[in-house]
């Protein structure tokens, strides 16, 4: 029987878990976490992606109080600069471009209308990405427009922490010094902490970062590495003053090993370099990000070093890995809190009532590989579909193979326009197509039905769209405004 469950470690991941287990699971189980404070946490995941909104609706978040306490902005997407070709940029919005047919999406009649003279950008049928690029925000009814949080990570640990210890949460401060095995079975059976506490549990999560002192220092889950396909190993990161309002986007802004992020707060701007060591040193990427900030540096330089892959397996035995112990999808797109998240719900769905049943930890490997794999070529087609070729690090990316998931995909789009959304596939049919389209594809050819529309149909069809969107965007306020009204701190808050 599952009664006492163990987080180990604390950070975005341990304390998301510990939040939803007490808000979801009540009296049916106690929960313990287990953190250090002499222990720093990655703390890099400023940027997240819409299902962060339901997740915190879930828990009963009220969305401006969250918003204060982690110096939150909107996030409407990611703009791309030198991805294509240095120069060149394009937007990933959240939403909808457009109106689809039940029979092909509206790429398609975009491109009937491109065939028959139309010169309207594919970014002016969505309401997400002309506002973003506008800087406008609110929310309107019906859940029109998609969003999601550009976040204080740290303080959102800390706002976490505070409900789930209201929540009837134990926090126990120790590092752990050994992870103390089942000789019979194998489990894991307590956590030896520095000075001799133990602390025993049933199940237990591991939240312990790229360490996955439990997962893989204890149990040897194994990891695959992705390397070859995500080259990137190395980040730095550090913060700035904002020296303009906020913007409701996040760039990603390509260089010759890797790229830049820049990332908005209420009280600040995160800003980061991701690059292949092999490619570009630690001083030279310092220097490259010092080069391209917006005001002097408030924080020292945080230097990570990863290893993009996933665990073997990510629920073995009585463990769970959720976040980095579990594996890294490098930041381009915002991916890393949603997979804590992904994890921590399908954990709750599957929550043992007796026994720890082996078709259930089956089920929940092949579910949470899939979603990292996913990601995995999601993450890959914009290193892979470029016009780049000015570096190494570009022309080693241009010849790498690819896994058949994402070749299918890439050709079936350079060949047809068609995307198709598989077993509930993270990223969505436009969220590719507007990459895709955006890293250089050209389709060769589209739906016929688009076909079916005479001139003035299609006219009418893409104008209206176009209008729609348009006037939208005209009623809506700045984002800054609205932010300021709806959940403005009062004043900058430690992390």
């Amino acid at each position: 029987m599952i009664k006492r469950i163990v987080v180990a470690g604390g950070g975005t991941a341990g304390w998301m878990a510990a939040a939803a287990l007490a808000r979801t699971m009540g009296p049916t189980v106690d929960v313990t976490l287990v953190e250090s404070e002499a222990i720093g946490t990655v703390g890099v995941g400023e940027s997240t992606i819409p299902p962060l909104v339901v997740y915190n609706r879930l828990l009963g978040i009220n969305e401006a109080e969250f918003m204060r306490a982690t110096q939150a902005t909107f996030k409407l997407g990611i703009l791309f600069d030198n991805w294509k070709q240095p120069g060149d940029r394009y937007f990933h919005s959240f939403g909808y471009t457009g109106k689809d047919h039940w029979a092909a999406g509206f790429q398609h009649y975009w491109l009937e209308g491109r065939a028959r003279g139309h010169t309207q950008s594919y970014d002016d049928y969505c309401l997400e990405l002309v506002a973003a690029l506008q800087s406008k925000f609110a929310q309107l009814p019906d859940n029109k427009v998609n969003y999601a949080y550009q976040l204080d990570s740290g303080l959102y640990a800390r706002f976490l922490r505070q409900m789930a210890e209201a929540d009837g949460v134990t926090r126990i401060e120790g590092k752990i010094a050994r992870v103390e095995l089942n000789g019979e079975t194998g489990d894991i059976a307590a956590l030896e902490l520095d000075g001799g506490r133990r602390v025993e549990g049933d199940l237990f999560l591991d939240c312990t970062g790229f360490r996955a002192l439990l997962i893989e220092g204890a149990l040897h889950a194994g990891y695959d590495d992705w390397t070859h396909w995500l080259p990137c190993d190395s980040a730095i990161a550090l913060q700035t003053p904002n020296v303009r309002p906020p913007v409701p986007y996040t760039r990603a802004m390509a260089h010759d090993a890797g790229w830049q992020w820049r990332i908005p707060l209420q009280h600040r701007t995160g800003n980061g370099i991701v690059y292949c060591s092999r490619y570009l040193d630690h001083d030279a990427a310092l220097e490259r990000l010092l080069g391209n900030i917006e005001g002097e540096p408030l924080t020292p330089p945080n230097r990570i070093r990863f290893q993009t892959g996933a665990r073997r397996k990510q629920w073995h035995r009585n463990c769970i890995a959720i976040g980095l112990s579990g594996g890294f999808m490098e930041p381009l797109e915002s991916t890393s809190i949603h997979l804590i998240q992904r994890a921590i719900l399908r954990l709750i769905r599957m929550m043992p009532q007796g026994a720890i049943s082996p078709r259930d930890i089956a089920e929940f490997n092949d579910q949470q590989f899939q979603d990292m794999e996913q990601i995995r070529d999601f993450l890959i087609l914009h290193y892979k579909v470029t016009d780049r070729r000015d570096s190494p690090f570009w022309r080693q990316c241009a010849a790498m193979d690819v896994p058949d998931s994402l070749a299918q995909k890439i050709e079936l789009f350079r060949e047809t326009a068609r995307v198709f959304r598989r077993n509930e596939e993270l990223f969505a049919e436009n969220s590719w197509v507007q990459v895709m389209l955006g890293q250089g594809i050209e389709p060769k050819a589209w739906h016929p039905i688009a076909g079916r529309l005479n001139d003035d149909e299609l006219d009418r069809l893409l104008g209206m769209i176009r209008q729609d969107v348009a006037r939208t965007v005209a009623g809506l306020p700045a984002h800054a405004a609205y932010v300021a009204r709806y959940c403005g701190a009062s004043e900058p808050a430690a992390a």
